[in-house]
Order: structure tokens, then sequence, then C-alpha cells
């Protein structure tokens, strides 16, 4: 049994939105970091109040939401307290458990619900879904005990290894190319539940973000292309330089497919890669706004928050418009410490150029690897949004692309 299987049985008491929840109502996010944060900014900006669940004093949401609870996600006093101060209640990353929102669900409509929630949380039921929606994925097997182990299929590997919960930004996964390496990088995984992905010849990354309301209603960004460095996104270019229309076309038709069989409601991210030999296979997906996304706020006229208000609360869906190409760079705590020792960026430097927008998430410690913020260059055409954005990574000390 898949875990979104087993809190399926619970949602039948879940509370749908049927009507359109007014600006003036208080909405509750379960989580406290950057994309709560930038939810409860645009929640704001469209006249809502927002309550956070954290239970970081400091968290970044926390700081800026009109209520902050600081207790942990399953803590009944604090689910409570969200509960009754929320009209609706939303999450900002996957690993909230998704019993906690089955709990909300009880009382309030929540969106994404639990059960899509539960899919996203487990590799091996995300696969699963993936092949029933007819969306091509790395061929897989699942790995739970030492003599699925030995029964693995040669032809997997070259693979990845992969635990099937808790794993994020490159964590919880190994490079193995035989059948020794496989065996010691699940040990050092701890012989959890896993997935082993064979490797594919991968010629670039993209992504689609999809949004969808309780009527059924789907709407997109424009597809991004990503690179990733040590399995964190590094830079996102929109238009997807490398990414024909034809393509795009089944890249985003794949995630509308996703989001409406899984009934799912909410801001959904699927994560693509296109092989060498053009073709397009699902890697994985969030359900919530995606860091792939954040260029939104400033290059579309509908950001990834604002579709997360629109489709927690009931509100038309509008297709957001991509009104300027951009360069996406994400801002890790890497850049507070180039020779060993912390120094503050030279944002005066940076800011000086065209374009530049600069988000930063109010992290009060940097640290190696630490998503701090990103930076959205918009420019008239993509060349030279391309060759803002390079003067701005060199000037950070940045890895070019």
């Amino acid at each position: 049994m898949t875990l979104g299987s087993e809190v399926d049985g619970r949602m039948s008491g879940a509370l749908p939105i049927h009507e359109f929840i007014a600006p003036g109502a208080t909405l509750g996010v379960m989580g406290g970091g950057q994309l709560a944060r930038m939810f409860a900014h645009a929640a704001q900006q469209m006249g809502y109040a927002v309550a956070v669940l954290d239970p970081d004093p400091t968290s970044p949401a926390g700081l800026v939401a009109h209520h902050h609870i600081r207790s942990g996600y399953q803590d009944a006093a604090g689910l409570a307290e969200l509960t009754q101060c929320s009209a609706a209640i939303t999450t900002e990353f996957e690993n909230v458990p998704a019993s906690a929102l089955a709990t909300l669900a009880a009382s309030r409509p929540v969106a994404p619900g639990a059960a899509g929630v539960a899919v996203c949380q487990d590799r091996a039921a995300e696969k699963a879904h993936f092949v029933r929606c007819g969306v091509p994925c790395a061929p897989h097997a699942l790995i739970e005990s030492a003599a699925q182990l030995a029964r693995i299929d040669a032809s997997l590997l070259p693979g990845i290894l992969k635990t099937t919960r808790l794993g994020y930004d490159g964590k919880g996964q190994v490079r193995v190319s035989g059948r020794d390496e496989l065996a010691a990088a699940w040990a050092d995984l701890g012989s959890v539940s896993c997935v082993l992905e064979k490797m594919l010849p991968l010629a670039f990354e993209i992504s689609v973000i999809v949004a969808r309301g309780a009527d059924g209603a789907v709407v997109h960004l424009p597809a991004q292309q990503n690179l990733h460095r040590d399995g964190v996104l590094a830079v996102t270019r929109v238009p997807a330089p490398n990414l024909g229309a034809e393509l795009q076309a089944t890249a985003v038709a794949a995630a509308g497919r996703i989001a409406t069989t899984l009934g799912y409601v909410g801001v959904l991210c699927v994560e693509f890669f296109v092989l060498q030999d053009g073709s397009l296979v699902a890697n994985e997906m969030a359900p919530r706004p995606h860091n792939s996304g954040h260029y939104s706020i400033d290059a579309c006229d509908v950001s990834q928050f604002d579709l997360q208000v629109r489709a927690m609360t009931g509100a038309p869906l509008v297709a957001p418009r991509l009104h300027s190409p951009c360069v996406m760079l994400n801002l890790l705590g890497d850049l507070w410490f180039p020779a060993g020792r912390k120094v503050e960026p030279d944002w005066a430097e940076v800011l000086a150029l065209p374009g530049v927008h600069l988000h930063l998430y109010g992290k009060a410690e940097a640290r190696a690897g630490r998503k701090m913020g990103h930076l959205t260059v918009t420019a008239a055409d993509a060349m030279q949004a391309d060759a803002v954005a390079r003067q701005a990574a060199a000037r950070l000390g940045l890895e070019a692309w």
C-alpha cells in the first residue's frame, strides 16, 4: 500500500472549496520558510491576512505573517489554532505530514489535499502515478529488502539510488555504477526504502508549473529550462532556450494530466528531463510553488504565488502571461563566504545593472548550500537578459553557465 492510498480513506470528510473566499479572510500555511514568505506577500497584496504554523520563532514567513503559530506540524493544539483562525489552508513544502493536512481538511478547505501531497512524498508512489497517467519516466525498481536488491535487473545500472522519502536538493541520492556500489549505497542510506532509477543520456532539464482549481480549470506558467549544480537549482531561463514549441506543449499537457488525475487543487511543479534523442521523461514533482518558478514574480503578470492564493480561495484562475524574458539566479549561503570568511555580497554593484530584481528571504544566518534568496533579471529580449545575468553572476562570483 502506498502512502497516498493510506490517506485516501481519510479524505471523505475533507471540505472542498465551494465558494470564493473573499479578501479580508485569513489564509493559513503549514511551514514558515521562503516559499511561505512569498505566498504571504502575494496574499497580503490581495487583501488577505496570513497565519503561519512553524516551530521556528525566526522563520522567514513567521516574521511577515499576521499570526505566527509556533508549534510542530503534528501538534494538536497548533493545528486547532490554525484551523480556528484560517478560512483555508495550504502547505509550503511537501514534507509536512499528510496526516496533519488530513486533520485540517476535516474542518477547513485544504489545497493541496493530503492525498495528492502524500503521493509527492513517496518516490515510488510518484513513479506509479506517472505510469498511470501515461507520462514516461526513467526505468526504475523499488528496493525495500535485501531480496529485492539481489534481484535488480542489470539493465538499470548505472543508475541513481534515491530514498523514497525525504529526499530533495540532491539529498538522499547516490550514483551507482554496478551491483557492489549499489549494495554499499543502500547500506549507507540505512537500508531504507529506495528507488533505483536508470541513468539516461540527459540533454537538459525543464520544469512546468501548473495551477488547478477546484472546478477543474488548469493554467500554467511557461516551461522553464533549469541548470542544477550538486543537485540544487542554480539557473532558470525563460523562455526555455532549447525547448521547441511541440515538446513544450507535450510537457505542459503531461503536467496538467498529472494534476488532473490526482484530483489536485493548488500549484504543482513537474520536473522533466529532455534526453539527447529529444524525448521527454518526468523526473519528480512538488506539491507547491517551486524554486524554478520564482522568476514569475517579476517576469509574469500573475506569479506562481498569486496562483496559489487563487486556487485555495476559489478565485478564477487566469493564464499567466510572460511579459519579460528573464534569467533567475539562485543565491546560496556560499556567496557570503567567498574566501572562507563571512563577507556581505556587494548588492549595490549588482543592483546597478538594468532589470535586476533582488529577493532575499530574511534568513538570519548564511550557511553553505542554504537558499538565501534569488536574483531575477528581466529584459526586452532573452539575449539581453542572459547578458545582464552573466554580468550579475560575475559580480557575485557565481559560476557561469
